[in-house]
């Protein structure tokens, strides 16, 4: 397994579609894809399934799968190179770094999907939904620029809703059990990996999409919100 890492991560040098800690990269993110259309990331993409299943439903848009693990990177950059899938790409840093690589305004859309749910009281400033990654996000996002969490982890869910409540976040989207929506569009029909592992044996996926607030609450409101976790956990 080791020598196929080490095979995968000399691969990764050489294909055009993946960037790794580049330089020089935020604001320029037109020239890469020779075009100037909407930029839409897929965080923690693994192995980029959300990022290629956007690129393919919608030629218009530039998609980049986000993650640090090469070796997974390497999976979905692969099938985009045997697609021809000239508008999708894959960046390999750490999602705090984002700020370092996109510029104000850059980014049209935020995609998290399945991502670790972190559910640890101590790790929750890592769940990717914490308002100390919404404030990265609010760096590189456009105004109105939307956000879609999908999680099979009803804490994951619940504690998002949180967030946006207190931060006075918009929600555009609530869906309990998007398996029952009717209104599914194409977009929320992509599943990746780990959905269909159902981890959390939960048989449902929530869905949330909402977008940030003019001016998103500093970090002592994070206190509260630590405090709100504690409590709800108490009462659980």
């Amino acid at each position: 397994m080791a020598h196929k890492k080490l095979i995968r991560f000399a691969e990764l040098k050489t294909f055009p579609n993946v960037l790794q800690f580049p330089e020089n990269m935020a604001g320029n993110w037109n020239k890469h894809f020779n075009n100037s259309n909407p930029i839409v990331l897929e965080l923690a993409c693994g192995k980029g399934e959300y990022a290629l299943g956007l690129a393919r439903l919608n030629p218009t848009i530039n998609t980049i799968g986000v993650d640090i693990k090469g070796n997974r990177l390497w999976v979905g950059a692969k099938k985009a190179l045997a697609e021809n899938l000239n508008n999708v790409a894959f960046l390999r840093v750490q999602i705090e770094q984002l700020a370092q690589f996109f510029a104000p305004n850059e980014v049209e859309e935020i995609w998290i999907t399945f991502p670790d749910p972190q559910l640890r009281y101590s790790r929750a400033k890592k769940r990717l939904t914490h308002p100390r990654f919404l404030r990265i996000y609010k760096q590189i996002l456009k105004p109105g620029g939307k956000i879609h969490l999908k999680t099979d982890s009803p804490n994951l869910y619940r504690f998002t809703k949180e967030v946006l409540n207190m931060y006075q976040c918009i929600t555009h989207t609530d869906v309990d059990d998007l398996y029952q929506w009717q209104e599914r569009s194409e977009e929320l029909k992509i599943k990746t990996y780990y959905e269909s592992l159902d981890i959390a044996q939960s048989n449902r996926v929530h869905y949330l999409c909402f977008s940030l607030p003019e001016q998103l609450a500093g970090t002592e409101m994070d206190l509260q919100l630590k405090e709100a976790i504690r409590y709800e956990l108490n009462e659980g």
